[in-house]
């Protein structure tokens, strides 16, 4: 093949032959799977969770309980239709790839030169390449002079590089500079546009707020089948019917799944991100809410993240300029800000009057080619002679000077030292009144920090999140930012950790781990590292702008797109950033960690509430062998709990200094020993209704009923911080309002008999009475075993501090 489009060469493709390649190749396009809407729908019904409400709606159905049906059905839907909504909005990262690539291409097709569609390419056609064009393919240069591209957008590069024959373009890259005629070699998902798509494709870290659910759904799972198969066996040696049994299976199985956990949730998210959105951080992914509190590493990329993404000249180094001004505005003469070259650019901005130029006249300017590696310019000045002045490669400018050797050896040592701070160089000439050639200075220039990245950082690190740097620009400049940002020093080269496939060598996730940043980065890179951060057992979070970035942004735990951000970013981001720099992530990261907080505590207190009601349904029933409450007592009991619940994603919650994680074993525990308290609670408070104040079994009912319901939300008083409960953060007044606005109604409702036997105003009183004064005796039980725990981790941070300092590894 390669033979052929060699023989070929400038002739280009006959119609013929390129219609033949076309169907074998196939478009100059990028493959894109469509789901269904209606199948990314059905998905969010299809889970433990769904699986468990879904089976408490058919079992009402059966019954004929239509109302407890259309309740559980309700609360089903609500979920899936949040969860759906916002990734509709979210999953358009390929579409906004394929947006970027060029719709037009100049090609040489018959002998001919004409317009066609970029996705008509095929490997083997010859382009033509000018100023402005977006790169339809990968292609190989094989005429003309010289090409400037820049390449940022795919590799993470800073400035635009030179190209000559024999180099190979990229696609989706843009040509800043020269005309050449290329052969396309490489088209559609096989060129390098196509494979950094592939990558966003394939990418994607699973979601531990999913994984949170599935352990609580899993724990809810097998505690009700341990209870309903107990129960079953208890109640078939007593002899009961079988219809019995599926009637109070149903009861159980409402009482024990979370209904609208999923919902409060998502909800609690949803307005998270409703506030982020208000800082100027756009949520696309509500998981990632979750994520972003437990980040621990934040990989940042460099180029216009850190950086401003424009060059800057550095201390001017003066030789037979009079000062630095009389420097740079001699480089400005032999600037044109027409052609929007960054370095002319860059050299025009540092003059610091604007009319210190008005007074010349450009007669002639010859602009920079790879051969003379300079620009020139002849000038009338304001007393009316004629000069002409120069900017180009240090070393050319020198010898077009003919300096002696002292001026030349000090030119050669600044040229290296600038160098090795990752500076490019950039010598001046200026011709005197008899046409000789002056040396003025050497102008360092580079990419400086943005103004606000090196607060951000330190604040960063103040909340426990460590910053590593990834650039696609070599080695030294890496380093050199990396020393201006007060990152570190330990800036390792991609290509030694990783294979270019992005393929990891044995010790290479440890090394990753250690580094401080990364330099000579590809997209295959940028993915690898994050994948490797992330099988250490680190939440990650990757900051990107370009289309380089947006594979190792989806794979990200959080990937954040920064302001002025390319659609392939946005959209393969799970935060988009609206406001220039990085300040606006640790806000985003505050608020995640208060929302973290929120959920943390409405998990503790749903998982206490299922234990609390189902092990006392199982155990009265063994014990007195009698409904404690009724069918409908629990569907209200469902909706008095957990509806207005929703308003505790208004709570006020502490702020965590430290990442926080999903620690299901925590929740879990505290839940447990809360949710068996509660058993005692109400399972003494029935024997007292059923033994020592004989009550009939319709008001014993209504007692448990209104118990349950105070209860309840009592524990999430309990729940919601980790110190006493009448300590700061106090309460939201929202979520207060709503708590005593659902007791009012359960007041009303066993008051006055709505749907349940009344009781005297008085028993409702001692109801309060009693739940208040077993709330003191949670509260107490959960300090002690926050503490309890306290201890334990302060224990295991100083042992492994203690085995650091022995074996000289630094504590993490």
């Amino acid at each position: 093949m390669a033979e052929r489009i060699s023989r070929q060469g400038i002739e280009g493709l006959s119609t013929s032959e390129a219609q033949k390649r076309l169907a074998q190749y196939g478009p100059n396009a990028l493959e894109e799977e469509n789901t269904s809407a209606l199948l990314r729908l059905l998905a969010y019904f299809w889970g433990p969770i769904p699986w468990m409400i879904e089976l408490a709606a058919l079992l009402s159905a059966i019954v004929r309980h239509w109302a407890d049906f259309s309740i559980i059905f309700g609360l089903l839907l609500f979920n899936a239709l949040i969860g759906f909504w916002q990734e509709y909005k979210a999953a358009n990262a390929l579409k906004a790839l394929k947006s970027r690539l060029a719709l037009k291409a100049r090609v040489l097709r018959d002998r001919r030169w004409g317009e066609i569609d970029a996705v008509e390419l095929v490997p083997g056609d010859i382009v033509r390449l000018r100023l402005g064009d977006i790169v339809p393919a990968d292609a190989r240069l094989v005429e003309g002079d010289y090409l400037s591209v820049d390449q940022s957008a795919l590799t993470g590069e800073s400035l635009p590089v030179e190209k000559k024959t024999g180099d190979t373009v990229y696609s989706g890259s843009v040509v800043k500079q020269g005309e050449m005629v290329a052969l396309v070699t490489v088209t559609g998902d096989d060129s390098y546009f196509g494979r950094t798509a592939k990558l966003v494709q394939d990418a994607g870290a699973p979601s531990h707020f999913q994984k949170a659910v599935l352990t609580i759904g899993d724990f809810l799972i097998y505690l009700s089948l341990a209870l309903v198969a107990a129960l079953i066996l208890v109640q078939l040696f007593r002899g009961s019917p079988v219809l019995e049994l599926v009637q109070f299976a149903l009861i159980l199985t409402v009482a024990s799944i979370p209904v609208a956990m999923p919902a409060v949730l998502s909800v609690t998210m949803a307005v998270g991100a409703l506030a982020l959105s208000k800082n100027k951080a756009i949520v696309s992914r509500l998981q990632s809410i979750e994520e972003m509190a437990g980040i621990d590493i934040l990989c940042s990329d460099k180029t216009g993240t850190l950086t401003q993404n424009r060059l800057t000249l550095g201390k001017a180094e003066i030789f037979a300029a009079a000062d630095e001004q009389d420097l740079i505005v001699a480089a400005a003469l032999a600037s044109h800000a027409a052609n929007r070259d960054a370095i002319d650019l860059a050299v025009i901005g540092a003059v610091r009057e604007e009319r210190a130029l008005q007074g010349y006249q450009l007669k002639h300017f010859t602009p920079f080619d790879p051969v003379s590696k300079r620009t020139e310019a002849e000038v009338i000045g304001p007393d009316g002679k004629t000069v002409r002045v120069s900017k180009g490669a240090p070393q050319i400018i020198v010898k077009l000077a003919a300096v002696d050797e002292t001026t030349a050896a000090r030119a050669e040592g600044l040229i290296q030292e600038h160098a090795a701070r990752g500076m490019r160089s950039l010598g001046v000439a200026r011709t005197d009144e008899s046409g000789r050639w002056q040396f003025l200075g050497i102008l360092p220039m580079f990419d400086p920090p943005r103004e606000d990245s090196a607060q951000t950082l330190q604040e960063a690190m103040a909340h426990g999140i460590t910053v590593k740097m990834v650039t696609g620009d070599n080695l030294a400049i890496a380093r050199e930012t990396a020393v201006r940002l007060g990152l570190g020093k330990r800036i390792e080269p991609a290509t030694t950790l990783l294979d270019s496939d992005g393929s990891q060598p044995a010790d290479a996730a440890e090394r990753i781990d250690a580094a401080d940043g990364f330099a000579q980065v590809f997209p295959e890179h940028k993915y690898g590292i994050v994948k490797a951060l992330q099988q250490r057992g680190h939440l990650v979070a990757m900051t990107g702008d370009g289309v380089n970035d947006a594979p190792a942004l989806k794979q990200a735990d959080v990937g954040i797109a920064v302001s002025g951000a390319t659609d392939a970013a946005r959209a393969a981001a799970s935060l988009i950033l609206t406001a220039p720099g990085l300040s606006v992530i640790i806000g985003a990261v505050e608020e995640a960690r208060r929302i973290f907080e929120r959920m943390n505590a409405y998990a503790i207190y749903r998982i206490t509430e299922t234990i609390r009601i189902m092990v006392f349904m199982v155990l009265s029933m063994v014990v007195f062998n009698s409904y404690p409450i009724t069918a409908v007592m629990i569907i209200l009991l469902a909706l008095l709990n957990d509806i207005p619940i929703m308003a505790i994603a208004k709570d006020n919650t502490g702020l965590d200094p430290q990442p926080v994680r999903w620690q299901m074993h925590r929740v879990l525990t505290l839940a447990t020993v809360l949710g068996v308290i509660g058993v005692l609670e109400t399972f003494l408070l029935l024997a007292i209704v059923k033994i020592w104040i004989p009550l009939p079994l319709e008001q014993v009912q209504t007692i448990i009923f209104l118990k349950l319901s105070i209860a309840g939300h009592l524990t999430l008083f309990v729940a919601r911080t980790r110190r006493p409960m009448l300590t700061q953060p106090y309460p939201a007044p929202l979520l207060i309002g709503a708590i005593l606005a659902t007791q009012l109604i359960a007041a009303l409702i066993a008051g006055f008999g709505l749907l349940v036997v009344a009781l005297p105003w008085s028993y409702i009183g001692w109801v309060w009475i009693y739940c208040l004064a077993w709330v003191v005796v949670e509260d107490a039980v959960k300090v002690a075993f926050y503490r309890h725990l306290e201890r334990n981790t302060s224990r295991h941070r100083n042992f492994i501090r203690m085995l650091g300092d022995r074996l000289h590894f630094p504590y993490r």
